[in-house]
């Protein structure tokens, strides 16, 4: 593990002759939370597919630094995603020594790797589960995790994996379901992708409907597949025949 400009980086080494990729986690994510029961599934994907990795944890999340005063001056606007992608990204990539990398983002991660892809030059970008725009169906299931975080035990399932639980939890619940965001929506900037895109979403996704798959459009190539018995996480929920389509994503890219 690595900790470049204090945020918490696990690079996975892999042959310079190819693109690395760049792992960006969910909205709840961090480094550790990209293991699933089949193992580190980013790992897995470095191997299998002869690439390099770097996988990192934004701040406030994992053993990244802490986002102080996180529900009042230091809350989250709307635009967040945006300044991860066009910001945040390019100022780490640029330290790491990462020339036009292949992006795999989850959720919240597959939104910034399309939002960086839109004005950034990227290999490719492998998206799951993104939100291109926020559906009333999202919103209720994160007003859902609000409820379990406050009287149930999602707390104590999340606290294993950050140094600042109750920072890394409210800094995405509060934006999300703040009146600013129902007007999320990055259909306009998503046509201006040219790098091609592998996107994947579960049919059971309690998170956002196929649309955002459906609404994707870009100005280069774009691969959709709807994973059956599959819920938001398809890399945990079914991590082989994610394993499958991104490597063979990968092998089609120059």
């Amino acid at each position: 593990m690595r900790y470049c400009a204090g945020m918490e980086v696990l690079h996975i080494p892999g042959p310079i002759t190819a693109a690395p990729l760049v792992f960006l986690h969910e909205g709840l994510g961090s480094v550790a939370m990209w293991r699933g029961r089949s193992g580190d599934w980013p790992t897995q994907v470095c191997h299998a597919s002869g690439r390099a990795g770097w996988v990192y944890s934004r701040r406030g999340y994992g053993q990244s630094p802490s986002i102080s005063d996180v529900r009042g001056s230091g809350r989250l606007g709307a635009d967040y995603m945006h300044r991860e992608a066009w910001e945040g990204l390019p100022a780490l990539l640029k330290d790491w020594g990462v020339d036009k990398p292949v992006l795999i983002g989850h959720s919240d991660g597959g939104t910034i790797a399309l939002l960086h892809a839109a004005k950034c030059e990227v290999t490719g970008c492998v998206v799951m589960a993104p939100h291109l725009l926020a559906e009333e169906m999202t919103l209720s299931a994160i007003e859902a995790a609000k409820k379990a975080y406050q009287e149930g035990d999602l707390r104590a399932k999340l606290q294993r994996f950050h140094a600042d639980v109750d920072g890394a939890f409210w800094q995405w619940n509060d934006v999300w379901l703040s009146p600013t965001f129902r007007r999320f929506d990055i259909r306009e900037e998503c046509q201006a992708i040219t790098a091609p895109v592998l996107a994947l979403q579960g049919e059971n996704d309690a998170y956002g409907s196929l649309r955002h798959l459906d609404e994707l459009h870009t100005a280069g190539p774009v691969q959709r597949h709807v994973l059956p018995a599959c819920g938001h996480s398809p890399h945990k929920d079914q991590a082989q025949q994610s394993l499958a389509l991104v490597v063979n994503f990968l092998r089609g890219l120059a």
